[in-house]
């Protein structure tokens, strides 16, 4: 499903237009881009989805083509752990 049939099905479900529904999965996408950002809070959804920023610490990789190693440096990743309910939806 691509974003613009999201934004269809939505309104077809919601009666509201298109262009609406699409206003507010870009105000939705803001808030959970800013949230990450941060990085000092979480944006749950209970049962479907948290939103948060996670830290890697500096390692060592290896290079899978020559076997040499490699520094990576430690950074900020974004985070999304899947609740219950979509779990138990993918489940069957």
């Amino acid at each position: 499903m691509t974003r613009a049939d999201l934004v269809k099905a939505i309104a077809e479900r919601t009666s509201m237009s298109q262009t609406e529904v699409d206003k507010v999965l870009n105000a939705f996408l803001d808030e959970v881009t800013q949230v990450v950002a941060k990085g000092d809070e979480k944006l749950t959804i209970p049962g479907y989805l948290t939103f948060e920023q996670s830290h890697r610490n500096a390692r060592v990789g290896r290079n899978p083509q020559t076997g040499e190693e490699v520094q990576i440096k430690a950074k900020n990743v974004p985070k999304v752990t899947v609740g219950s309910k979509l779990k138990a939806a993918a489940e069957g």
